[in-house]
């Protein structure tokens, strides 16, 4: 069980952390951070409007151990991105928490803010969240091909989405 707070300045430094290599944070952040992360970007980070962060907590320890985002939010079309999800701590990788922080995501989407859709960008080759993606109900729309540059490489994105199905609009 995991539990979603604010993140905030006092949370900077842990994520700074986890975030130990150029190429975690690329497939962290594509290309909205410089490596390394420092206080003055997450400070430029947060004042996004449209941006919530959260960190997760795992409520059987009370550890913080990971690092979510709802972004994109747009209330006219009922819609939010998922973004920048981590279970930072290596110890507590591989025990379920992607999945249980996709699923707490997604409810907050669709059961407080009351959007139709949700959708997230996964790069073609972290199979593993592309696996979880799928088991928390969210379906493949299409591949950017190589659309994010990274050093010297290029990237290629699917783009997932899931819909609001009790939602009277959506489309079963």
């Amino acid at each position: 069980m995991i539990k979603l707070k604010p993140f905030t300045n006092s949370d900077y430094d842990r994520l700074i952390n986890w975030i130990d290599s150029e190429h975690l944070m690329h497939v962290f952040s594509a290309t909205i951070f410089n490596y390394p992360i420092t206080h003055a970007q997450l400070d430029e980070y947060l004042k996004e409007p449209n941006r919530i962060v959260y960190k997760v907590i795992d409520i059987n320890s009370n550890e913080i151990i990971g690092h979510a985002e709802l972004n994109n939010i747009n209330k006219s079309n009922k819609s939010a991105r998922i973004c920048r999800v981590l279970v930072g701590d290596k110890n507590e990788r591989n025990k379920g928490f992607g999945k249980l922080i996709i699923n707490e995501l997604v409810r907050i989407g669709f059961e407080e803010m009351k959007l139709h859709r949700i959708d997230l960008g996964v790069y073609d080759f972290n199979r593993n969240a592309i696996k979880c993606y799928k088991n928390c109900g969210f379906e493949i729309e299409g591949l950017l091909k190589e659309n994010t540059k990274i050093g010297n490489q290029y990237w290629s994105t699917y783009n997932m989405s899931i819909l609001n199905k009790r939602n009277k609009y959506a489309r079963n």
